[in-house]
């Protein structure tokens, strides 16, 4: 039976990094993957997923008004799909989680979300939200603190180094911006 997975992480886990990882073992086998990211994150590129460890592959990008369904739909009428993967699934809609689910409860594909759970504020994407609330399986993909602790917090910080604490919730970066920390050194960082 087909389930909708979400693994989720703080920052620098390596998530893209399994993502790119499943897919390839499910072309090595013959089977056709569908890879999508969203729009918005262009470090690697617009429809380019890439790890810090230099792997990557092309992808169809989500925004908030793509239908998902309708998507993955039209690929699968042309190449059968064995599954489907999701980077930054942290920005899809509720929308958008739910077309997810239809896709894996409706076509038996499995469909696997790869994301952030928490801000650098601590609070909750949308896109998170709703996997954790929906989603079949739920995987904590673990990295460390400075400390050697669990990191599970992400700090955003200014070009000099300062701790930015409001804020739009979306702003893409990475290493140069973003720093994952354990719960007790976030809220020494923030001050929260």
């Amino acid at each position: 039976m087909a389930k909708l997975y979400f693994s989720y992480s703080a920052m620098n886990a390596g998530k893209s990094t399994i993502l790119l990882q499943a897919s390839h073992n499910y072309q090595e086998r013959g089977m056709n993957t569908l890879l999508l990211t969203a729009r918005l994150d262009d470090r690697a590129g617009t429809g380019r997923i890439a790890s810090r460890i230099g792997f990557g592959a092309d992808a169809y990008t989500f925004s908030p008004d793509t239908d998902i369904a309708g998507l993955v739909d039209d690929v699968h009428t042309n190449t059968p799909l064995s599954c489907v993967l999701v980077d930054e699934a942290q920005f899809l809609t509720a929308d958008q989680v739910w077309q997810l689910s239809q896709i894996t409860d409706e076509t038996g594909i499995p469909v696997m979300c790869y994301g952030l759970r928490t801000d650098f504020q601590g609070k909750l994407f949308d896109g998170s939200a709703a996997l954790l609330a929906i989603a079949d399986d739920l995987r904590e993909i673990r990295t460390i603190c400075h400390c050697g602790r669990k990191a599970i917090m992400v700090i955003r910080q200014s070009e000099d180094g300062t701790v930015i604490t409001d804020g739009a919730q979306i702003e893409i970066g990475g290493n140069e911006r973003y720093i994952s920390l354990c719960r007790k050194h976030w809220k020494q960082a923030t001050g929260g």
